[in-house]
């Protein structure tokens, strides 16, 4: 069972009163499981996840985002705790709340490490000021609105729990009224600026009148058209040049009574963020980055579902699933997407995919590798129903270019990094093999490719292995066959549909031959003299 961490970081003082929530990638008692990562795991280039995941992260945090994606867990706990959290954060209701929260906290994140960068103390004292309570706000917020939508996930309960409980503690009460009477305090202060030729003078206010009224007011009718209104300046970063800084600090000479407040709360509150909230904004990036990526498939028609998960079963059952990056690809073309099913009962553990070329074999051995990763994110994944098994490692060999400077044959390198595959895989894993030793002869295929398929099968790994060497189908019954199937009407048209029968030995060449005029005798006819 799981028991109750405190997760705050060394040296952080929880709020008294402040509940035990600590995340929303792990429930809680298992954050200490947590294992990210920021290199990229091996299968990712494979899978084409380096495609998919570098679309999910641009012009998002990358560098915050990466780990999370490349970071998958087979411990079914945390996978159906996550999945939960999508479940509520991609409500309609509460998707709009988190994305706000996120960029308020975003900006407040900004500021401080704008104020970092800052050489001028009155200018970055004010800057923090201004995250203040925004941050502020931002918690106040998320609380008011989420808690009313009640949130089904463990997750956001015990997030909705911690945030009453934060915002009524001590500390937090204390730092909004410190900042409000900090602000009215600086508000107060009234003061003049005289200008003549390349100097500035600041004064105290002495009831002098706003000629910049006077002077609009006197212009009005002049105006043929309504212009912007250029006074009302926004400081979205709170930037001030060098004669700005240099007129508030001689604004802060002037009434060191008014700053003084300010100088002893930066003091106090130079941290001023719970920890555990700003892990929250960026561990909801996550959430949100992904929905997002989805979000124009699902408009498109396509499925997407909460996949039924286990560490102990190794049934697998698919259905409507697709490749994800091709099928962001094809649906930004606008074209349509084929679905495939699959599925292992029992002892079944491989499945053996043959037939003719170009017919979406290898797309499906990549689908069949997303799915089980993006599982174990804890991410829903492409199709209508789908059961997986969450394995440990996930290893991919797919063909790779011959590398001049490994010194190595293209036959040789493939065997040493499908040994080092063969060392590190356990009962547990799965492993995709896809048309390994084309470099050599054919007597030789079938022979190493018995010898790999042997060894997979006495380890008990789940996988999928395309090959157009159909005896392989039948080593042995764990090994499922699975064909790619041709249009009944037109055997050169690829159905891109794979299915689980027999296989047949029918490359249908001759018909692909015939449709582009390359047979033996459209060739003799063509040449003959």
């Amino acid at each position: 069972m799981a028991t109750e961490t405190d997760c705050s970081p060394p040296g952080t003082a929880r709020p008294d009163g402040v509940g035990q929530f600590c995340s929303l990638m792990f429930p809680q008692g298992l954050e200490s499981i947590r294992h990210d990562t920021s290199v990229q795991p091996e299968c990712f280039t494979d899978l084409n996840l380096d495609q998919v995941v570098a679309a999910i992260v641009t012009q998002r945090d990358e560098a915050v985002l990466r780990p999370y994606f490349y970071s998958r867990y087979a411990h079914e706990d945390v996978v159906r705790y996550r999945l939960s959290i999508f479940q509520d954060i991609a409500r309609p209701d509460i998707l709009p709340v988190m994305t706000s929260f996120c960029e308020d906290m975003r900006r407040v994140r900004l500021d401080i490490d704008y104020a970092t960068r800052i050489y001028s103390l009155r200018h970055q004292q004010m800057v923090l000021l201004e995250a203040c309570p925004m941050y502020c706000s931002a918690v106040v917020n998320l609380h008011a609105q989420l808690a009313p939508l009640q949130p089904a996930s463990t997750g956001l309960k015990n997030l909705c729990g911690y945030l009453g409980a934060y915002i009524r503690s001590a500390p937090f009460s204390a730092l909004r009224q410190e900042t409000d009477a900090v602000q009215a305090g600086l508000s107060s202060i009234t003061y003049a600026m005289l200008f003549r030729k390349d100097k500035v003078t600041v004064r105290g206010y002495l009831g002098e009148p706003e000629y910049t009224e006077l002077v609009n007011e006197r212009f009005e009718r002049f105006s043929e058209y309504a212009a912007p209104d250029t006074l009302k300046r926004r400081f979205d970063d709170y930037g001030l040049n060098h004669i700005e800084e240099a007129i508030l600090s001689f604004v802060a000479n002037l009434f060191p009574e008014a700053f003084r407040p300010l100088d002893d709360y930066i003091r106090r509150h130079t941290i001023f963020m719970d920890e555990v909230l700003a892990t929250l904004e960026r561990e909801l990036g996550f959430f949100l980055s992904y929905l997002a990526y989805i979000a124009p498939l699902r408009k498109r028609g396509l499925a997407f579902c909460y996949p039924d998960v286990s560490s102990t079963c190794k049934n697998v059952s698919v259905a409507g699933a697709f490749d994800l990056a091709l099928a962001t690809k094809l649906a930004a073309r606008r074209e349509s997407v084929v679905v495939n099913d699959l599925f292992l009962d029992g002892d079944d553990r491989i499945l053996l995919v043959s037939g003719p070329n170009q017919g979406g074999k290898t797309t499906f051995a990549r689908m069949f590798g997303q799915l089980h990763f993006l599982a174990g994110l804890g991410c829903p994944v492409p199709g209508l129903h789908v059961r997986l098994f969450l394995g440990d490692r996930i290893f991919t060999h797919f063909e790779r270019a011959e590398d001049i400077t490994r010194l190595r044959s293209k036959l040789e390198d493939e065997l040493v990094r499908l040994k080092g595959t063969c060392s590190a895989m356990t009962a547990h894993s799965i492993v995709i093999l896809n048309e390994i030793f084309n470099s050599t002869s054919l007597e030789d295929q079938v022979l190493l490719s018995t010898v790999i398929l042997e060894k997979l099968l006495r380890a008990d790994v789940l996988g999928v292995c395309v090959s157009f060497i159909d005896q392989l189908t039948r080593l042995d019954p764990k090994i499922v066959s699975m064909v790619t199937a041709v249009s009944d009407v037109d055997p050169a048209r690829r159905t891109f549909r794979i299915e689980r029968r027999p296989a047949d030995g029918l490359a249908y060449a001759l018909s692909l031959a015939q449709k582009h005029g390359v047979t033996y005798e459209r060739l003799r006819a063509r040449i003959r003299p």
